[in-house]
């Protein structure tokens, strides 16, 4: 334990790796562009300079605390300091601010009301780049790059992929994939988690925001959507509700008010996941082969090891993600004529995912030769459309998801959050509904934000060990055990983004520490307070698999193709 005086008051400091950590303890927001606690620190745009007693300044985020510090965060020097950064860096950048989808969001903006740039004195002479449209996720506007280095980091660091880099020096320096060539031609699989730490407008979603309101216009085209349980505990974070409070009942009626003719929630099809996959399971159980099952979820991770770990594809679940099992199920309830109406039907997925709109255009996210999915937008997006209505979110009524698949069960709520998936396995192998057997099967081990859990459980006397990963360099680093030899699975679990979908690449931003852990709470709680705990209590498993709109389909719809 140690103590320094920042701005005149002694504060403690303990284990914290950085001045800077030390001097925002003490509630002082110094600024930073390149600075993330998750990332190695870089140290890249000094905004985060500030002087010590002897008028030396240094970068406050690569500088170790030491006991008798005596630290000024806002002396004139600094703030002459950050302001001159703040400026040289608007002038080697694009500045369309009010036309800039980031406008508003972005960090640069922000920094430049609050430090007092009012004008720019130097010219731009950095050459115009073309933007990257090739992602169907994500598109990169290297005009609008600063340098900080976040997108490398989180690529590399968290993701294990390197899609992206340093190119050139000094004045002449880039960010971009390796030979300038198109993200799509690297192996980037669309997490977006580079638009999550990006803090400028340098890399942003891919929007279809224009699409989805053309099929509304259409009075001939019936507009269909489902909403992933993810998203329910974010989209309010736009609107001032409490930090992951479930929203849901508020988005349905926002979108039925926006004009959506029929709205459903996902948590549907993530209990058909649950029956399909957890059968799968069993059967590969029974046959000792391709085990470890790797769950099919999360289309960056499918991707991530048909790309790195092409060895293991046929470990792959056969079960297609809960976005394109419900968008299947719903297309081939529309084909029924008495169901269409003589309608065109539209299928509007909304994800806390960017990731799912590539899935998307995936050719096994086909149903007899017709797409599945025909427009996916992301939490982010759904908030600006919103927005655009004039809807208040945090003052309209709750209202109710439609039929004939309003209904599902916690354990597909869950899905939203790392371990999800597993729990909701666990749940409908294990018999029991009580409160013990929950709270039994919840502290099992696949809870909590660690980046790789396992643990082992009995089912029939055999002992099943199971991994739960997120983030995509803990997936390399458990394939690659797995490879060796290391570890043996039955059953590994992967979510690319770090805790799961509700902090995926499509979710409000900026999302500190209290917005990650109530997230994960607040879909915790939406379980807690259904009824339903397991698929197999859902009453719509049997409209689905002995109705006469599905029967004998199932395999067709809910597994992939090839």
């Amino acid at each position: 334990m140690g103590f320094m005086i920042i701005d005149g008051r002694k504060v403690e400091f303990t284990d914290e790796k950085n001045i800077l950590t030390v001097i925002r303890k003490a509630g002082i927001d110094v600024p930073t562009l390149c600075y993330h606690s998750e990332l190695s620190t870089f140290g890249a745009c000094r905004l985060c300079t500030v002087e010590d007693d002897r008028g030396r300044t240094f970068a406050s985020c690569s500088e170790e605390p030491r006991d008798g510090m005596v630290i000024y965060t806002n002396s004139e020097k600094v703030r002459k300091y950050r302001k001159l950064i703040v400026e040289l860096l608007l002038a080697a950048h694009c500045r369309d601010c009010t036309t800039c989808i980031k406008s508003g969001e972005c960090v640069l903006q922000e920094l430049a009301h609050r430090l007092g740039v009012k004008k720019v004195r130097f010219q731009n002479t950095r050459e115009e780049r073309p933007l990257d449209f090739s992602s169907p996720a994500i598109v990169r506007d290297p005009n609008k790059c600063i340098l900080c280095g976040n997108c490398v980091r989180v690529c590399d660091e968290i993701q294990g992929i390197g899609a992206i880099d340093f190119a050139y020096r000094g004045t002449d320096a880039m960010v971009m994939p390796a030979f300038d060539r198109q993200i799509a031609e690297t192996d980037c699989v669309n997490c977006g988690q580079c638009r999550v730490f990006c803090p400028t407008g340098a890399i942003t979603i891919r929007t279809n925001i224009g699409e989805v309101w053309k099929a509304l216009a259409d009075k001939d085209t019936r507009v269909v959507a489902q909403i992933a349980p993810a998203v329910r505990v974010a989209a309010g974070d736009a609107f001032g509700l409490p930090k992951g409070e479930n929203a849901m009942g508020k988005i349905v009626a926002a979108l039925h008010r926006m004009g959506f003719d029929e709205v459903f929630d996902t948590s549907y099809s993530t209990d058909l996941t649950i029956m399909e996959e957890s059968a799968e399971f069993l059967k590969r159980l029974e046959k000792g082969e391709n085990l470890p099952l790797l769950t099919s979820c999360c289309p960056a991770w499918v991707k991530f090891v048909q790309d790195q770990f092409p060895d293991y594809k046929e470990n792959i679940s056969t079960c297609r993600s809960p976005q394109q099992m419900f968008s299947a199920v719903i297309k081939e309830y529309y084909r029924n004529p008495e169901h269409a109406e003589g309608k065109k039907t539209v299928v509007v997925s909304i994800m806390p995912c960017t990731a799912k709109k590539m899935e998307a255009e995936r050719p096994n996210s086909y149903t007899k030769g017709e797409k599945d999915t025909d427009i996916v937008i992301t939490t982010t997006e759904l908030t600006r459309m919103i927005r655009t209505a004039g809807i208040a979110l945090d003052k309209i009524e709750v209202e109710s998801c439609d039929m004939p698949f309003g209904i599902a069960s916690g354990a597909g709520v869950i899905f939203g959050v790392t371990g999800g998936v597993t729990e909701a396995v666990i749940r409908r192998l294990v018999p029991g509904h009580g409160n013990a057997v929950m709270d039994s099967i919840a502290e099992a081990g696949m809870r909590g934000e660690e980046g790789i859990k396992e643990f082992s459980i009995t089912y029939e006397g055999k002992e099943l060990n199971i991994c739960v990963a997120s983030g995509l360099a803990n997936a390399r680093k458990v394939m690659e055990q797995v490879q060796s030899g290391e570890k043996q699975y039955h059953l590994i679990e992967i979510m690319a983004c770090r805790r799961g979908c509700i902090m995926g690449g499509g979710q409000p931003i900026p999302a500190g520490p209290r917005h990650k852990e109530a997230r994960a709470k607040g879909l915790y709680r939406a379980d807690g307070n259904m009824a339903i705990k397991k698929c197999t209590e859902n009453p719509l498993m049997d409209v689905f698999y002995n109705g006469e709109d599905f029967k004998g389909k199932a395999h067709e719809l809910l597994h992939n193709p090839f």
